[in-house]
């Protein structure tokens, strides 16, 4: 049996919680905290690496560890951290998910710059090819 850890009443700066992430945003991730109110992790406080796209990091539905950086009393906005929650509980540093298309891909074979850029003459032109098609239906 898994004990569930208790959920706090009153959400304290500093604390370690966990989150589910609800929407992303070009610039964060709002997650929503187990005391049912949402916080935003600044796209800054994902990763200790760039971020340059949240959804490479991280996807909506994902259940997230966030230490929470700050609660305005007035605005009730929550600042939350995941890379500082992974660093104190030592789980490293977050890394960018790939997609199942990337993954194939690279499982293929053909890790040259050479074979990467048929792949993705082929995959244009098949589009292009499509959509012609489509247009012409018209």
């Amino acid at each position: 049996m898994s004990e569930k850890p208790e959920k706090p009443e009153k959400l304290e700066v500093g604390a370690i919680v966990e989150g589910k992430v609800v929407n992303l945003k070009p610039f964060g991730a709002i997650v929503i905290l187990p005391d049912n109110t949402q916080g935003l992790v600044h796209i800054s406080h994902i990763s200790t690496s760039y971020v340059q796209n949240v959804n490479d990091y991280i996807a909506t539905g994902d259940i997230v560890k966030v230490k929470i950086l700050s609660v305005d009393p007035t605005t009730k906005k929550i600042s939350l951290s995941i890379k500082e929650a992974a660093r104190e509980s030592g789980q490293g540093e977050v890394q960018p998910q790939f997609s199942f298309q990337d993954r194939q891909r690279s499982s293929e074979g053909g890790n040259t710059f050479e074979d990467k850029l048929k792949e993705w003459v082929k995959v244009s032109n098949e589009r292009h090819a499509g959509l012609n098609k489509r247009n012409k239906r018209r």
